[in-house]
């Protein structure tokens, strides 16, 4: 189940950082700007634990994963062994099948990519899956099936394609509307501005 997101911009304001995609404007920016009242732009002293929680509610709103799921991830992280933790989070994270449609580039976010993969749009290996936060693997390919090619939310994908640069551990065949993982995510290549180490450190109080 994803996470339960309310007013995208009150969210991304509080934790200063433009998560959504309808945060990423000028419009989202000028908003912002208009709200603060005189001798409001300094910023309050955060504590530590403050600046854990904001990264953690970060990644949690990035990728739309509720708090139980997110728990479960850290915690499956936690028991591996001879690992970098910060790097295994981000790939459980990067190879949900909600964000690999998302980073492929068949829809505009992540959330819209939930749905698409929930209503059966979307097939890995020639199989149908229905569940967002299905791990995918390298070798495995995802497909907008046949039936759904044709529908709405597809047909300008050429469109939306033009520009797009996909993850180098993706790629995309357009003719086919088939996506393949080629290897793990690279740490770093993509949601940088998150903190993974912040978020563990919220955990270790778990």
């Amino acid at each position: 189940m994803g996470i339960r997101i309310g007013p995208k911009y009150k969210i991304a304001r509080r934790l200063q950082e433009k998560i959504f995609p309808k945060t990423q404007t000028t419009k989202f920016a000028i908003a912002g700007s208009e709200t603060r009242k005189p001798g409001g732009n300094r910023r309050r002293n955060i504590s530590e634990y403050g600046r854990q929680l904001m990264e953690k509610q970060k990644a949690k709103y990035t990728y739309g994963v509720a708090e139980r799921q997110f728990l479960g991830y850290i915690k499956k992280v936690r028991a591996m062994k001879n690992v970098n933790v910060s790097e295994e989070i981000f790939k459980l994270l990067e190879t949900r099948l909600d964000n690999v449609v998302f980073r492929l580039g068949l829809v505009h976010s992540r959330m819209f990519a939930r749905q698409v993969v929930s209503h059966g749009h979307i097939l890995v290996n020639g199989k149908r899956v229905t569940v967002p936060s299905y791990t995918v693997r390298p070798g495995d390919k995802i497909t907008v099936r046949p039936q759904s090619q044709t529908k709405g939310m597809f047909t300008s994908l050429a469109e939306r394609l033009k520009g797009y640069s996909t993850p180098t551990w993706l790629v995309f065949d357009e003719d086919k509307m088939t996506g393949e993982v080629k290897t793990a995510p690279t740490y770093g290549e993509t949601e940088s501005n998150l903190n993974f180490a912040l978020i563990l450190e919220y955990y270790s109080r778990v």
